[in-house]
């Protein structure tokens, strides 16, 4: 997919967040890279977790296109200054994906991630389940803003490769009509 697959125009980037231990949240640059390579647009590292106005003005005036970049860190946790990511986050309006661990799916966190990013005014793209297996029905019973799901991008056969692709080309077309929301508003 070209740089155009975010919209006409494409500005800034999204930015994927997670909650969690450090061993939830180790996969996250994988999956930006993941998607990067599919939307074909930059994939930025967000220098400096410990402080997150200068690791959004550096991606800020880093990017000249559309751009993806994981937060390494609980957009959740109390920061030393003061505030969290998730504070910083509504404050920059900076657009994000909240990704979860299929691991995840049965805890509060999908829920509790959704809240806090609402809260803080936060631009939500919506939530992506990484690995486990995804439940359609339930996902849309619990009435959050799904995106869709991603396996695991370990060694696949066959027909988990074509599963995961599958996966991939529906979870872009409805990342892609988000954004273009966002970019409205």
């Amino acid at each position: 997919m070209s740089v155009s697959g975010f919209g006409a125009e494409p500005k800034g980037g999204l930015l994927l967040v997670g909650l969690g231990r450090q061993r939830e949240l180790e996969g996250l640059a994988a999956v930006a890279a993941r998607l990067a390579a599919a939307e074909g647009v930059a994939l930025r590292e967000l220098a400096g977790a410990a402080d997150p106005d200068s690791g959004l003005a550096a991606l800020s005036a880093a990017a000249t296109g559309p751009w993806l970049a994981a937060l390494p860190v609980d957009a959740g946790l109390p920061l030393e200054r003061g505030g969290s990511w998730a504070e910083a986050l509504g404050a920059w309006r900076q657009p994000c994906l909240l990704v979860l661990r299929g691991e995840q799916m049965d805890t509060g966190l999908p829920a509790a991630g959704t809240a806090l990013l609402e809260h803080w005014r936060v631009p939500l793209a919506g939530l992506m389940q990484v690995g486990g297996d995804w439940q359609p029905a339930m996902r849309r019973r619990d009435g959050l803003p799904w995106l869709g799901w991603l396996p695991d991008s370990g060694g696949q056969s066959g027909a988990e490769s074509e599963e995961a692709g599958a996966a991939m080309a529906a979870l872009q077309q409805v990342l892609r009509g988000r954004w273009r929301v966002l970019q409205a508003a």
